[in-house]
């Protein structure tokens, strides 16, 4: 018998200081079995740094032709394409010839995997940003979250504060240039 998605459900509070960004969101999320809770945390980040209108997140491990989140405009042509943990490089090639940005959010150390995509082909490279968060930031918050969590993500400075459920935590957000 096969595994069945799990259904999250998240209230957002988005403080993002340094873009002039203030949301709150209701924030439905599956989580595929194969999902850990490090890569679904950072799809939320992904969505929550990254937030405008348009924004979607899609299936996230369970989906073969989109990225994890994704910025459509009106016309529902795709204006930002957001990947979640280590996706081949054919993916973000071809993820960055479709939308006018591309951006990497990593769960994993960023060094070996910014080896990994040295000398193959991504369109445009070089401003395709990859971000990286501490990892025991990841380790510590991951745990968290619940099927019913409330999370409120504020950023400065390129400082994230996250607080789950009345725990906070920081991190660094780490930008690395892929070309």
């Amino acid at each position: 018998m096969a595994l069945t998605a799990t259904l999250h459900t998240f209230t957002l509070q988005i403080a993002d200081m340094d873009r002039n960004v203030f949301a709150d969101v209701e924030l439905r999320v599956a989580r595929q079995p194969s999902e850990t809770p490090e890569f679904m945390l950072v799809r939320i980040l992904a969505y929550a740094l990254e937030y405008e209108d348009g924004i979607a997140l899609t299936e996230g491990v369970a989906a073969v032709d989109q990225p994890a989140v994704w910025v459509r405009d009106l016309t529902g042509r795709i204006t930002a394409w957001i990947e979640v943990g280590a996706p081949d490089p054919e993916r973000l090639h071809r993820g960055s010839k479709q939308a006018d940005r591309c951006a990497l959010y990593t769960h994993r150390d960023p060094a070996p995997l910014l080896a990994h995509y040295a000398g193959h082909k991504i369109h445009r490279a070089a401003e395709l940003p990859v971000y990286a968060f501490a990892r025991g930031f990841l380790n510590d918050a991951a745990p968290r979250l619940t099927r019913r969590s409330a999370l409120a993500i504020s950023v400065t400075e390129r400082t994230l504060y996250l607080d789950i459920d009345g725990h906070s935590m920081s991190s660094g957000i780490e930008a690395h240039a892929l070309g």
